[in-house]
């Protein structure tokens, strides 16, 4: 069983591929890791080395890995940050590529654009292109609640809000969309709220969350991580409601290790017994349906 990632790398500290790899090899899972950017370390300190990939490099490690099998032994492709527009259309190109070689390949987009506090945080070229181009290719979306406004162009503060933009943005293609760090009237301030809608075979829309305790931190990567635990939960056939509870649940996890030992990256690696069987777990209980 393999997941092919593609997104960012760092030599140091956690996030794009460097959060997402070891967590799914943990659920005995292979990784087939894309860079599309290679960093000595994530925005937000004093220095930054390395850069974003040319466009043609990233073009010919996604060639490299088709020639090699790997479409053909995928359950899922991940795409998270991409660096520039030409690796996003790149992206684009390979995963429709692979769905035609391998239709029962999954791909999830993991629409890394921004956030409620720093605004739009990529180039102003990328957010179009990956809302016009490769979320209409996507099973499933993962963006946090900042990039689902933007992707459904419109404000989205209540459940009833929540279900009918992810209704119309599921017709253009996605059929799971899952909101991270849902921020809706209702929510307790102590809580995170985590969401998930589906559109399912008979044309019924599902929908469930799931709250965890809020931990007074906020580790960049934290969204890479928990599309990496959805992935691989899904990879090993959990259905959405189960593989909401595990990374949410096991996204609380890492945060309250990394809260306990008050450091700026996450504790990924000391984390992995609550990755692979969370302890609390979190239910996903369903909140409506048409």
């Amino acid at each position: 069983m393999t997941v092919i990632s593609i997104q960012s790398q760092v030599a140091w500290g956690h996030v794009g591929n460097s959060a997402a790899s070891f967590p799914i090899q943990l659920h005995g899972i292979d990784v087939v890791a894309v860079p599309t950017t290679l960093l000595s370390n994530r925005p937000g300190y004093p220095t930054i080395r390395g850069r974003v990939l040319d466009v043609q490099l990233v073009a010919d490690l996604l060639r490299g890995i088709e020639e090699r099998g790997a479409v053909e032994a995928a359950r899922l492709i991940l795409s998270g940050y991409l660096g520039s527009a030409d690796i996003a259309m790149d992206v684009a190109d390979f995963v429709a590529r692979a769905k035609a070689a391998n239709p029962a390949l999954l791909y999830c987009c993991d629409p890394v654009l921004g956030d409620r506090d720093r605004g739009m945080f990529v180039r102003s070229d990328i957010p179009p292109l990956v809302r016009d181009e490769l979320c209409p290719l996507a099973d499933i979306i993962t963006p946090n609640h900042f990039e689902f406004e933007f992707l459904c162009g419109a404000r989205v503060t209540t459940i009833d809000d929540v279900v009918a933009q992810a209704s119309a943005l599921m017709a253009r293609g996605p059929q799971t969309i899952v909101i991270t760090s849902a921020e809706l009237a209702g929510t307790p301030q102590s809580e995170i709220e985590t969401l998930a809608i589906e559109r399912t075979q008979s044309d019924k829309i599902c929908a469930w969350r799931v709250r965890t305790p809020r931990i007074p931190i906020s580790p960049s990567g934290t969204g890479d991580l928990f599309a990496a635990l959805f992935v691989a939960a899904r990879a090993r056939g959990l259905a959405t409601p189960d593989a909401l509870s595990h990374a949410a649940s096991g996204i609380y996890g890492v945060l309250e290790r990394t809260a306990q030992r008050g450091t700026e990256e996450m504790r990924i690696i000391e984390s992995a017994g609550v990755m692979l069987d969370p302890k609390p777990r979190f239910a996903a209980v369903a909140i409506a349906a048409s």
